[in-house]
């Protein structure tokens, strides 16, 4: 394991913990003698993260570091170009720029040889399946969704049926074929989940959804029978 592997490692671990932890204890979780956690933690230190404590009392990272881009492995620069060029290739026009962006800026943050890593990743995307032209603009719905506001929006369903609801959004979801808008309805006092090609019109409003959108997604969950983070 490189120098900088074991430093992300290291960072990694102190994120885990809310608390000091000894530096013995560091040390048998990333496999390295107390001498070698003792320097790594004074060179995470020099870089300027916050990692509070002392030898003998424990270590904790508060929040708010970033660590300087070091190095990654290959196959996570090949999972993070992969993932990039995935939204590119199937998500809409904000999307694709957005996605394009960031591995451009991570790319000028790399030293020469991880850019040319990026650049030959060799993961593609294939064609997808052909979508219907939402009539709503998706970053209308994403923007709901992030800021957790409530949403009217005019529905129509697969029997042909249109309503009108309100809702709370919290969550959107991307299938090969279809894109679905999930969130708590008002009308039907229950989470639904709503075909963005289907919905014809919709108007953020002015009042928020009275729960905090990870509250949501984590009842949702629940309801669904999966496990956090699914």
């Amino acid at each position: 394991m490189s120098r900088s592997e074991r430093l992300f490692d290291l960072l990694d671990v102190l994120r885990r913990h809310r608390f000091p932890v000894s530096g013995q204890a560091l040390a048998d979780e990333l496999g390295i003698s107390l001498r070698t956690l003792y320097r790594d933690i004074a060179s995470l230190q020099a870089m300027g993260a916050d990692v509070a404590g002392e030898p003998g009392v424990g270590y904790v990272l508060r929040p708010g570091f970033l660590l300087p881009l070091l190095s990654f492995p290959a196959e996570e620069i090949e999972a993070l170009v992969l993932g990039a060029r995935w939204v590119a290739k199937r998500g809409d026009e904000s999307l694709r720029q957005q996605a394009e962006s960031a591995l451009a800026r991570i790319a000028a943050a790399f030293p020469a040889e991880m850019r040319a890593a990026m650049e030959a990743a060799p993961l593609l995307v294939g064609p997808g399946a052909a979508l219907s032209a939402p009539a709503v603009d998706p970053v209308l719905l994403r923007k709901a969704i992030r800021t957790e506001h409530k949403l009217a929006i005019t529905y129509r369903d697969g029997a042909d049926r249109t309503s009108t609801r309100v809702i709370w959004p919290f969550a959107y979801a991307f299938f090969d074929q279809v894109r679905l808008l999930v969130g708590w309805c008002e009308w039907r006092a229950d989470f639904r989940s709503f075909r963005a090609d289907r919905i014809e019109s919709a108007e953020l409003l002015d009042a928020r959804a009275p729960k905090r959108r990870q509250v949501l997604l984590a009842e949702w969950r629940k309801r669904q029978g999966l496990p956090p983070g699914a």
